[in-house]
């Protein structure tokens, strides 16, 4: 499981380039060009890292960082790369939640040994896969669907767990039974998983009815699409 960063830079040639480096260094990479964009796009991939330009156009680097905290207090590190080069904007940098600060101009294999220092002492905290939104945490036993966290049952994370680490793949039935009910001392019928599915569609679909996320593929069991 690739880990994912967010790179917000208003200048295209850093961000384009920062990124480049961080794809070489086997990094998902997912970018925004100004403070308000960057809340869609990190609710979108919950990123593991950010790397944030603080002099952004609609909302500061400082106060992206701080709605940052409120969000996923300990579960995403963020690096402030900035040309503000005065002690006290480091300081004050740290303080509202950065693990780091670098100054530019940078150097950029300088950034990914930054990079992965971080992410050796906070990776452990960012277990989590994360498809348009919806991220489940493992460890945690926690989903979320954008900024609101969903209250499944333990059935329905173990199902939706499953779907994640193997999407865009079609899942017998039978599969699905085995994951939920491994040591079962009779049959656990097809339509139990379905009534499980039903219920977990109606809490991570627009329209369970037409759902986009789990698919029914007919006469072979059900696929998970991630986009």
């Amino acid at each position: 499981m690739k880990q994912t960063v967010l790179v917000v830079e208003d200048d295209k040639m850093i961000r384009e380039l920062v990124s480049i480096y961080l794809k070489k260094s086997g990094y998902d990479v997912v970018e925004a060009a100004d403070g308000e964009a960057a809340k869609e796009v990190f609710l979108l991939n919950h990123p593991c890292l950010i790397i944030l330009d603080l002099m952004l156009p609609k909302l500061t680097g400082e106060a992206f960082c701080m709605w940052v905290r409120e969000q996923e207090r300990n579960e995403v590190s963020i690096i402030m790369l900035s040309a503000k080069v005065r002690t006290d904007d480091r300081i004050n940098g740290l303080k509202i939640g950065a693990d780091d600060y670098l100054v530019k101009p940078f150097d950029p294999a300088e950034l990914i040994a930054h990079v992965e220092a971080v992410l050796r002492r906070t990776g452990q905290f960012c277990q989590k896969i994360t498809y348009s939104g919806l991220c489940i945490k493992p460890r945690k036993g926690e989903v979320l669907l954008l900024d609101k966290q969903l209250n499944l049952t333990k059935h329905e994370f173990n199902l939706l767990y499953y779907f994640m680490e193997n999407p865009n793949v079609v899942i017998s039935r039978e599969d699905l039974i085995y994951q939920l009910y491994p040591y079962a001392d009779k049959t656990v019928l097809d339509r139990t998983i379905d009534a499980h599915i039903k219920k977990l569609r109606r809490k991570i679909e627009d329209n369970p009815a037409s759902p986009k996320r789990i698919k029914t593929i007919r006469g072979m069991g059900y696929k998970f699409v991630a986009e």
